[in-house]
């Protein structure tokens, strides 16, 4: 056998230890189910062997299924299939519970996943004493549930408020809190692990499982006789209905507790599987795991990184600008362990900078997530200045001032009087064109655009954008780079607005186009969320402050003329701003009102300025926000601002909080259907305007039938 290996002592106790030969970690595959089938019938059937120890080779003891085998499902499997996959990994756990000997399982490491429904098969689990060793079931976070038991024994071993809060959010928990909730029976030192666990097999237990006894009947079959179920229950389904049909995996955990402690063992465990296989086939899971997790990686291990050059490491970072921007930026560089030199127009300004620092690490102290002294450590790394002399030897050096050309120009300029001649030079510009701002440059191969999300220390992505000189070495560079701040990183080539940001401008227009029409302003927020953005589009206007969005319109204005059209929303924004004074919620007020000591509310006025009409379609203006943003990733696609649907749909995730569910704009495509999405947008057009109709490069793939992703797995179409 390739991926276990057992051992069997005079003693009779055996140790079925797991050690994938093919990866670092331990996976549930197709070869290691049918190993352990054999292991577990071997082990069963020997009359010398009185109890098993099963343990792991690894650093961990086993991090769940293969991903990318569950994705690759949704194209393979039917549901029937699917069904089956679920019930072969449930029968293996079975066989275990019923083999007649004892079992347990030594976790040395996180067990998580399909790894924690083999540990909760054990009919004993010790867990190390180590707070990386943390276990749970996180499948709902990919869409999915448990799908060999882990529902129906969690519910059984914990309770159901534990299991519903576990399953629900998906949430791992570390050694001692495992032990609190009974989903881990002793937590003891690493070095102890082996000796505890042949000691209980020692003690003599009974290998018959609880729930196998004939006696045996559960709280919760009593259902919703009992007052604490039945409140514990709604509770939960009313918070799960919050994520609506967006979220099928919370639905459906829900429904599998409910239904499933209601039965007997084995036909609960048929319902989670039936459930498993409904989730397993849905475009749901499929999105989610392609993106967040298979496309993530590729981009995190250097997907997009060009061939055939050396890598290299930044050890001196110079940031211009010491914004809350730039302070991000140093922060993240000092965390991952460059110097930082931290340049501002007056030494005052650049102090501010680094305080902002001091103020984040010094709440990750007060909170236990870090040590004093490895937050003053993070600090000392943090020079700051407003002398361009102290950038003498910095191995690269980005850009965040003013989101002006000429005031990045004259940065640029005086930058490179001191630099030496290989720097990397990044803008962390939004909007303005790479190719144009490297005109500042003497170097233009050596300039590129990195474009961070505030905040810079929460927010995982960076936009790398080229510019027209933009060379290869200088790609590979600045992924290092991102690699090291430990980010994920997508490519774009320049344009106006990049990707990312001229996107996200169309769903606040969306929006404020929609006020335009009459539709009420509360019915807006609430259609955004509906769609599964993570807030409205007036709520996101006030917070980004109407000033950016019509600058971005004015300066496009101004260098395009005749050529651009304004997005519809504009003239709302305009009014707002300048006719009824109310520009942001830094300014005082937008669309909301900041009440001091309360709570946000939308703005009274906005019924007077703004009169609604009743004849609203809520369910289309959800469609409506999903579209308009899936309609211009795709002509950014086409343009050649994107050369790859998966740096599409993380962008769309990531950075501006397209919803998961959907895995990304181009993979709503896909799942709503070329054919379809292209017809609903015809329609959108004849309704709402031009910016929705489909180019002739979309309906062609539309007649072609060529989706985005060929395959479930994440192999991309030609474009």
């Amino acid at each position: 056998m390739r991926h276990v290996s057992i051992t069997k002592g005079a003693d009779g106790i055996a140790t079925l230890t797991l050690d994938n030969a093919d990866e670092s970690v331990n996976l549930v595959t197709q070869p290691w189910l049918a190993e352990m089938d054999a292991a577990i019938a071997d082990l069963s059937a020997d009359a010398g062997v009185t109890g098993v120890v099963l343990t792991s080779a690894k650093k961990g003891f086993m991090a769940g299924a293969d991903l990318k085998l569950l994705v690759d499902g949704f194209d393979s499997m039917t549901r029937r299939q699917a069904y089956d996959f679920s019930q072969r990994a449930t029968a293996m756990h079975r066989a275990i519970e019923k083999s007649g000997k004892p079992w347990v399982a030594a976790l040395n490491g996180l067990a998580l996943g399909g790894g924690f429904e083999l540990a909760l098969a054990c009919h004993y689990r010790i867990l190390v004493d180590d707070p990386k060793a943390v276990v749970g079931l996180p499948e709902v976070n990919v869409g999915l549930l448990p799908g060999s038991g882990g529902t129906q024994r969690l519910l059984r071993l914990a309770g159901a408020r534990t299991a519903i809060d576990l399953l629900l959010s998906g949430r791992t928990v570390r050694p001692e809190e495992a032990l609190k909730l009974r989903i881990v029976d002793e937590v003891v030192p690493a070095a102890e692990l082996t000796d505890a666990a042949r000691s209980w097999l020692q003690s003599g237990p009974d290998p018959v499982r609880v729930w196998d006894r004939k006696a045996y009947t559960s709280v919760e079959a009593r259902g919703l006789l009992i007052p604490e179920t039945a409140v514990l229950f709604t509770t939960a389904a009313a918070g799960v209905a919050k994520g609506g049909r967006n979220s099928p995996a919370a639905i459906a955990i829900l429904s599998c507790l409910f239904e499933g402690g209601q039965l007997p063992f084995d036909r609960a465990l048929s319902v989670e599987s039936k459930y498993f296989a409904r989730l397993l086939t849905d475009p749901v899971a499929r999105n989610i795991i392609r993106t967040s997790f298979l496309s993530k990686q590729a981009a995190e291990r250097g997907f997009r990184r060009p061939a055939g050059i050396a890598p290299s490491r930044v050890t001196k970072v110079g940031i211009l600008g010491a914004g809350m921007m730039g302070a991000g930026i140093a922060l993240v560089s000092a965390q991952a362990g460059i110097a930082v030199v931290l340049l501002d127009r007056t030494p005052e300004l650049a102090e501010k900078g680094k305080a902002y620092s001091a103020r984040v690490l010094g709440k990750e102290v007060e909170k236990g997530r870090r040590s004093a002294a490895d937050a003053e450590t993070i600090l000392s790394r943090i020079q700051p200045t407003a002398d361009f002399a102290d950038l003498a030897g910095v191995d690269l050096v980005v850009e965040a001032v003013f989101e002006d050309t000429s005031v990045k120009a004259d940065t640029t300029a005086r930058a490179e009087v001191v630099i030496p001649p290989g720097t990397l030079f990044a803008s962390n510009t939004s909007t303005l064109p790479i190719t144009q701002l490297a005109e500042a440059s003497a170097r233009p191969d050596r300039f590129i655009g990195l474009h961070f999300f505030s905040p810079v220390e929460r927010m995982g992505l960076v936009e790398v954008i080229m510019g027209s000189k933009t060379s290869a070495q200088t790609l590979a560079q600045a992924l290092d780079y991102v690699a090291q701040l430990r980010k994920t990183p997508i490519v774009v080539n320049d344009s106006r607005g990049f990707y990312t940001s001229r996107v996200f401008q169309t769903f606040i227009h969306e929006g404020a186009s929609m006020l335009a029409e009459g539709v009420p302003p509360a019915v807006i927020e609430n259609a955004a969320r509906a769609a599964g953005m993570p807030v409205g589009a007036l709520a996101l206007l006030d917070e980004v402050t109407l000033d950016l969005p019509l600058k971005i319109v004015d300066q496009t204005i101004a260098e395009e003329g005749d050529r651009y059209t304004p997005p519809p929303g504009v003239p709302v924004l305009r009014r707002m701003r300048d006719e009824l004074g109310r520009s942001s919620r830094k300014a005082g007020g937008g669309f909301y009102e900041y009440p001091a000591g309360g709570r946000k509310h939308l703005w009274p006025g906005l019924s007077q300025h703004f009169p609604s009409r009743p004849d609203i379609d809520a369910e289309r203006l959800t469609r409506r926000f999903l579209y308009i943003q899936a309609i211009e990733t795709a002509r950014c696609l086409e343009e050649g601002v994107l050369t790859t649907p998966q740096d599409a749909d993380l962008g769309a995730v990531y950075g501006w909080g397209f919803p998961l569910w959907t895995g990304g704009t181009l993979s709503y495509i896909d799942t709503v259907g070329i054919e379809e999405f292209v017809a609903e947008a015809d329609r959108l057009a004849q309704a709402h305007g031009p910016r929705y109709a489909p180019s002739a490069w979309l309906r062609a793939r539309a007649v072609a039938g060529r989706p985005f992703y060929e395959k479930a797995g994440g192999t991309p179409c030609a474009a």
